[in-house]
């Protein structure tokens, strides 16, 4: 979504006339698009931040920046305090104050604007995107659901859904321009809603436009998965992925009640059960948090307990990080950091072993590929995807990217497959 966001921003400064720049030292103006989900992101503005104010002090005295997105809505009273050479503060519904700054010429004054919208969509705005194979695309913005460890309610708004005409012309246009991949967003892109319909009508429409190969989503709630959205994945599965990334945070209903997450495991199982029954190669991802105020040994068990009993494809897995200003962030920490981190690195192992069992089970199946790249190591080889999203390593012969091609598996280490034949 940050990506994204930053391809809007730049689309916005280019109509002002301005160009990119590869480094901050020739830079006039330098943005940092921020993310206020983990503590670890914010860590890492402030270390660039200070990286900056050195090239400023240093070689570019001129060079006005800034700071846009979740943490500029978050943190903004920090910012101003600590940080007086930051030169404006914008939260991610006021890019289109942008041209503001731009015409305020040498001005050192500050730029602030957070104040959240219930109806900026960016319609209208086409990001400026570089040559590629998938193009990220909004189609919603904000978040009703108010888990209790989530942060995104309170810098991003109320959940709001663009109108399916203007994400179709966005697609059509990044088709047009070499993309045959998109990759729908919103923070629980099946609440997507419009006049005409919600988000397995929308993957409808999608799935009818010239040139595109493949169609992928992120994140669902597990909440709002439904028959039709499972039906639509059998229905066009030569073009929707058979992906669906499922987050389910934790295998224990008390920290799922705890968290608000408006589901339990029992409910959460039952939706695999039907995606597996309808697409039986459905690929499973999903996110976890351990160390969650409250989780005794038995919740924790309870979650590796979900996750044997599903078996994902890949997990991404985090240290519960708490974020100042949501209803978690009131509840009494239970664990030390370290028994979070060998909680942690249990669950990874388990991930892992699990991982590669599923990749493994894919060995001497014929396997359709979109090629990417060459691959880091060797010319002679090239690596793509498949359409659960599996990376798959090959040899180079005479593909070229975007091309799709059919492989048969021959290995699987660790979460890569490789084709040797």
């Amino acid at each position: 979504m940050n990506v994204y966001d930053s391809e809007i921003i730049i689309a916005i400064l280019q109509q002002e006339g301005l160009e990119e720049v590869d480094s901050p030292d020739n830079a006039d103006l330098v943005l940092l698009n921020t993310c206020s989900v983990r503590d670890l992101a914010e860590q890492k503005v402030h270390t660039r931040l200070g990286q900056l104010r050195m090239i400023q002090e240093q070689t570019n005295p001129s060079m006005k920046m800034g700071i846009v997105g979740c943490m500029a809505q978050n943190l903004k009273k920090d910012i101003l305090r600590k940080k007086p050479y930051v030169n404006f503060i914008l939260g991610p519904d006021s890019y289109r104050h942008l041209p503001e700054l731009i015409s305020s010429g040498g001005d050192k004054k500050r730029l602030i604007e957070t104040r959240l919208s219930s109806l900026e969509l960016y319609d209208g705005l086409f990001p400026a995107r570089h040559e590629g194979i998938n193009a990220w695309i909004s189609i919603m913005r904000g978040c009703d659901k108010f888990c209790a460890y989530c942060i995104v309610p309170y810098t991003r708004g109320r959940e709001r859904s663009r109108k399916p005409e203007s994400i179709l012309e966005e697609a059509r246009r990044a088709v047009d321009k070499g993309f045959v991949e998109v990759t729908l967003l919103g923070q629980n892109v099946n609440s997507y809603r419009s006049a005409s319909g919600g988000f397995p009508d929308l993957l409808e429409k999608m799935a009818g436009i010239n040139g595109l190969l493949r169609i992928r989503y992120t994140s669902p709630h597990p909440q709002d998965v439904n028959d039709d959205l499972i039906a639509v994945h059998k229905d066009y599965k030569h073009i929707i992925c058979n992906h669906i990334h499922l987050p389910l945070q934790s295998g224990s209903d008390a920290v799922l009640i705890a968290m608000n997450r408006t589901y339990t495991r029992e409910h959460y199982l039952d939706i695999v059960d039907r995606i597996r029954k309808s697409v039986p190669d459905m690929a499973i991802t999903t996110d976890m948090i351990v160390g969650f105020p409250g989780e005794t040994d038995q919740d924790y068990e309870d979650t590796l307990d979900m996750m044997d009993r599903i078996r994902y494809d890949a997990a991404f897995m985090f240290k519960y990080s708490s974020r100042p200003g949501t209803q978690a962030a009131k509840l009494e920490e239970t664990l030390s950091d370290d028994e979070k981190s060998d909680r942690l690195n249990r669950m990874i192992r388990l991930q892992y072993k699990h991982t590669l069992e599923k990749n493994r089970e894919l060995i001497g199946r014929n396997v359709e590929i979109l090629v990417e790249k060459e691959s880091k190591k060797t010319g002679k080889e090239m690596m793509g995807r498949t359409s659960s999203n599996k990376i798959v390593v090959f040899p180079a012969q005479n593909y070229k990217p975007r091309d799709l091609i059919c492989r048969v598996i021959t290995d699987a280490q660790g979460v890569t497959l490789f084709s040797s034949r």
